[in-house]
């Protein structure tokens, strides 16, 4: 892995800009990270219902290099600050639009260096889909774990190299992202994650040849998961199998916990899309930045 010219593109941004032209937010992050609302959920919102302001934060696309693949992501950092806790922020299949680098300047707000990289850029564009199972099948299925955990362990390389302080690494993701925060967890290159609804068992293939029930017992940093008792497409027996395998695992498997809102179904934070309901939304970010303080991310 490499960081090549790592520094240039977030150095250049100004406060208060989520580019250096200092463009709108959405086209901004169209135009300089190539990847909006994916087509399949425009049509829902034009925006998110929660808006964070840049001011005050140096936050935009940047790019950094991971096996001479250049990696999109977004950050976003509190201005002329060092030394901050860093959260890795993992996208939904629809890859890192708008309410990604929302939720990455929500964390900029209080402290952190959030970065959401786009970890399935080598595989395509989602802005050309409007059927989630066909973008499912010929983008999100071809993407290795492998892949995803070295951009993240490259993410956190910019990160450190950029103002963060990796020994106070988090990680949080959402749906395709909450599979990831659970598998990243195990490595032992964050203090602790957030799981938001993703899903927790699956058959072994090439590219994802573990679930997270599969490395449950050998967490290296304990996890929250917020889930949906609604949810039709994680039964809750499944979250009941990853407790019985996180009991008997490291202390920080032991450590890990849930939380299920009966009323809530998937995608309940995602607050573009009618799956967002905003009480369980607005607990589950409460508890989840409650949960990475008492855990040392902070």
């Amino acid at each position: 892995m490499s960081l090549d010219d790592s520094r240039s593109d977030f150095d250049s941004l100004r406060p208060g800009d989520s580019t250096a032209q200092g463009a709108t937010r959405r086209t901004a992050l169209k135009a300089a990270i190539g990847v909006g609302y994916a087509a399949a959920v425009l049509p829902v919102a034009a925006q998110t219902a929660v808006a964070t302001s840049s001011e005050g934060l140096k936050a935009g696309p940047v790019k950094y290099t991971v096996n001479g693949f250049e990696v999109p992501a977004y950050v976003a950092a509190p201005e002329g600050k060092t030394g901050l806790p860093v959260i890795l922020v993992i996208q939904e299949i629809f890859g890192v639009h708008e309410y990604i680098a929302d939720t990455c300047r929500r964390f900029a707000k209080l402290g952190y260096l959030a970065i959401a990289p786009e970890l399935y850029a080598r595989q395509g564009d989602p802005r050309g889909y409007t059927d989630i199972p066909k973008l499912q099948a010929e983008i999100v299925t071809k993407v290795p774990d492998a892949q995803v955990m070295a951009d993240l362990d490259g993410a956190l390389a910019y990160a450190k190299a950029n103002g963060g302080d990796t020994s106070k690494a988090g990680i949080t993701g959402f749906c395709w992202g909450g599979r990831i925060t659970w598998l990243y967890a195990a490595t032992g290159k964050v203090k602790a994650g957030v799981a938001w609804y993703g899903r927790l068992v699956g058959q072994a293939g090439e590219l994802t040849p573990k679930h997270p029930v599969d490395i449950a017992a050998s967490l290296q940093a304990p996890v929250l998961g917020l889930y949906g008792g609604k949810d039709q497409g994680i039964p809750l027996d499944t979250v009941d199998k990853m407790k019985a395998a996180l009991a008997n695992g490291t202390p920080a498997a032991k450590a890990s916990s849930f939380v299920v809102y009966p009323e809530a179904g998937h995608a309940f934070h995602a607050d573009y899309r009618p799956s967002y309901l905003k009480s369980a939304a607005d607990d589950g970010w409460q508890r989840a930045t409650a949960w990475f303080k008492a855990n040392g991310v902070a």
